[in-house]
């Protein structure tokens, strides 16, 4: 299963003080809008997402489709596949997409340990 680019999404109090203080550890901006609540950071291949309390609790995000740059890759395997999979071995979903549907799509579910994982396709 192909999940796509990979990175941690953290619920912040304050996304430019957030900033900073990854700046420190050599993240800089990749993308987002501080004035919406959230910036995407990047160092190397690694990346962090800041989200000013609109999300829940830390999470784990994978994005199918797309590679660590956000650049579209194929083939990949489309969130609707992934969810089937999952679905087929009895793996509990949080939330679920339209399994006719095409584009954009996303689920949630828990790790054994309650940890969020979020598989968010853009395309």
């Amino acid at each position: 299963m192909k999940l796509g680019a990979f990175s941690v999404s953290l619920n912040v109090k304050d996304v430019e003080k957030s900033r900073d203080f990854y700046r420190h550890l050599g993240f800089g901006d990749f993308g987002g809008d501080a004035s919406q609540g959230w910036l995407i950071l990047k160092n190397g291949e690694t990346v962090l997402g800041l989200f000013g309390g609109f999300i829940g609790k830390n999470t784990l995000t994978f994005n199918p489709g797309w590679d660590q740059s956000a650049q579209d890759v194929d083939p990949f395997d489309d969130v609707r596949a992934i969810q089937a999979r999952l679905l087929e071995s009895g793996i509990t979903l949080k939330d679920q997409t339209d399994p006719n549907g095409t584009g954009p799509g996303s689920i949630s579910l828990l790790d054994p340990d309650g940890n969020a994982i979020l598989i968010d396709q853009h395309r």
